[in-house]
């Protein structure tokens, strides 16, 4: 049985900047086999975009409640979206 494929855009608030949250996110992707990419946003939020099998873009949205040593996360806002997913997970600018 394979696992429906799921595609999510995630908004991370909290003291989620200048604690090597996107490093961590990226890190925490790649253990969860997820492709997609993090960004930060002029605001101070983080947006993640998260795309795979459906159990592991769960996993990964209840990690980015977490976050790294240093975060302290207030809010995951997520909406479903169609978009291509990328190859792999990165940091982009």
């Amino acid at each position: 049985m394979t696992d429906r494929k799921r595609a999510v855009r995630a908004r991370i608030f909290g003291m989620v900047q200048g604690v090597s949250y996107r490093v961590w996110a990226r890190r925490e992707a790649e253990r969860l086999g997820v492709t997609g990419w993090v960004r930060n946003e002029p605001d101070g939020s983080v947006t993640a975009f998260i795309a795979g099998a459906d159990a592991a873009v769960e996993a990964m949205i209840d990690r980015l409640w977490q976050g790294p040593r240093g975060a302290l996360v207030s809010a995951v806002e997520t909406e479903e979206v169609a978009e291509d997913a990328p190859a792999d997970f990165s940091i982009v600018a």
